[in-house]
């Protein structure tokens, strides 16, 4: 044989189409594994009612089960005075009731370098904003000065606007006007820490802060963005919206999301923040990143003509589940917890469980359950920032191998049944047991605008132990943090 029929141009026809094939077949292969990569988690940070400033203090409080829903404070307005139990009382709220934070305006803006004159104008969503990122890029042991210039990208869901109404008329100062846009929030958060890539906003209501994980791990996957930071805020200031709100007959008068139960008659807003740092896994396994969980999978889409503009789709969010499923490239019996939407209205509950049903609803070979919960009964319904909340809950979850108690939980609506399916309802903290297979757990947000998300968590994975001398003692980090040379020194 000669030399010319060893090189390409040499071989046969049919060998010259085999390799074409095999070319295609790899750069397929390719373009499916960027299309599906997991996304790691590697950074979180939150404020969330009931003193859960951090995610130590978050799980504190899931793991106790603790109710922090309160009376309106007496810095947000007089409730006495708007306060009707008849939901149809012009110009009255029928509840007296909210998740609410603490000290919300209270904020360094030299820290960030900012005036004091701009940030008493900006909206407290901006401020808190702000905070839970540098937080979150803390506990990614990503420093913003690392970050600056980066192709990092922001994803923000946020709808409410109460600041601007408490402002008034006082939009001439240019402070006021861009402090107070919606759009602003993102844009100013890529500003100030000088982040390159994508940088928008997210309103689909209720589900703004999920659809916003799902856009970022898309940008991630599409190599738009090397990281991400992604999640939603929402703060109640004004009682124009609670009075709004009681005008829809979709408050709870006792002020509880009783989800899933005979009692559901309504949800109680509110508040907080909440964002993830987000990597592609193999990024984060190559950059030797601490991983809080990983993305598996996601999917948004809409319930397009339901009954109503407002109203739940059953197919829509059975469709949702499924592609995310798809996505995740998991089969929904390996999902051992669903963090439900999960709002405590008497519609909403059974056509969410009926569409869960049909997809995670098969009994598990092993008779394992899959637990259903909602965050909403321990802090109220955050609604743009309601999906991350859920989220952060099922991370910590997977993180602490445990499912935490679902709260107002007595009897199970007549309209739900659970018969013949895995699902169980935790009225106490549950043990998570491991199973041969990784840990998994599905959340949903779905959005009064009709838009629907759902997103596929997985437990992360192990990392491997270097090992030490047996002689010697063990090494520990001993991590502190502060904004300037000095303040570090002080620390």
């Amino acid at each position: 044989m000669s030399l010319d029929a060893e090189s390409p141009a040499g071989l046969s026809p049919v060998k010259r189409a085999l390799l074409a094939v095999r070319d295609l077949q790899a750069q397929l292969a390719a373009v499916e594994q960027a299309r599906t990569e997991p996304i790691a988690i590697v950074g979180v940070g939150c404020r969330f009612p009931g003193g859960a400033d951090n995610p130590a203090a978050f799980w504190e409080l899931l793991r106790a089960g603790v109710d922090a829903v309160r009376e309106v404070p007496p810095d947000r307005w007089d409730i006495d005075a708007y306060y009707d139990p008849n939901p149809s009382a012009l110009g009255k709220m029928a509840t007296r009731w909210g998740g609410f934070l603490d000290r919300v305006d209270q904020f360094d803006p030299e820290f960030f370098g900012l005036s004091p004159h701009e940030a008493a104008r900006m909206d407290p969503q901006h401020r808190l904003l702000l905070e839970v990122a540098w937080e979150a890029l803390e506990s990614a042991a990503l420093p913003a000065a690392r970050l600056a210039g980066s192709r990092t990208g922001v994803f923000v869901g946020l709808y409410n606007n109460d600041y601007a109404q408490l402002l008034g008329g006082r939009t001439a100062d240019a402070h006021v006007a861009l402090g107070n846009s919606l759009g602003i929030a993102a844009g100013r958060l890529s500003h100030l820490l000088d982040l390159r890539g994508p940088s928008l906003l997210v309103d689909t209501l209720c589900s703004s802060s999920l659809v916003a994980v799902h856009l970022a791990c898309q940008s991630l996957r599409a190599r738009e963005c090397e990281a991400a930071l992604a999640g939603g805020v929402n703060v109640i200031l004004s009682p124009a919206s609670m009075i709004m709100t009681s005008r829809l007959l979709a408050l709870a008068p006792d002020g509880r999301c009783k989800t899933f139960d005979a009692r559901a008659d309504g949800f109680v807003r509110g508040e907080g923040c909440g964002l993830v740092v987000l990597k592609r896994l193999s990024d984060a396994l190559r950059d030797g990143d601490a991983l809080w969980a990983v993305v598996r999978g996601s999917a948004v889409n809409q319930d397009g003509r339901s009954t109503d503009l407002t109203a739940p789709n059953v197919l829509a969010q059975q469709a949702v589940l499924r592609a995310a499923l798809a996505q995740a490239q998991v089969a929904p019996e390996t999902v051992g917890y669903v963090e439900a939407h999960g709002t405590g209205t008497a519609l909403g509950d059974p056509i969410e469980v009926a569409a869960l049903s049909a997809v995670y609803g098969l009994p598990r070979p092993d008779g394992a359950r899959c637990w259903l919960g909602s965050v909403k009964t321990n802090l109220g319904h955050l609604e743009g920032a309601a999906g991350i909340a859920g989220l952060l809950k099922a991370v910590l979850a997977l993180r602490r191998q445990a499912i935490p108690p679902h709260l107002h939980f007595q009897r199970l609506n007549p309209r739900i049944s659970l018969t013949g399916t895995p699902f169980a309802i935790p009225t106490a903290l549950e043990p998570w047991p491991a199973t041969g297979q990784p840990r998994r757990a599905g959340v949903s947000a779905f959005g009064m605008s009709g838009t629907n998300a759902h997103l596929i968590l997985e437990e992360a994975p192990p990392l491997p132990v270097a090992a030490s001398p047996p002689d010697s003692a063990p090494a520990h980090l001993l991590t502190l943090s502060a904004h300037t040379p000095a303040a570090l020194r002080a620390v």
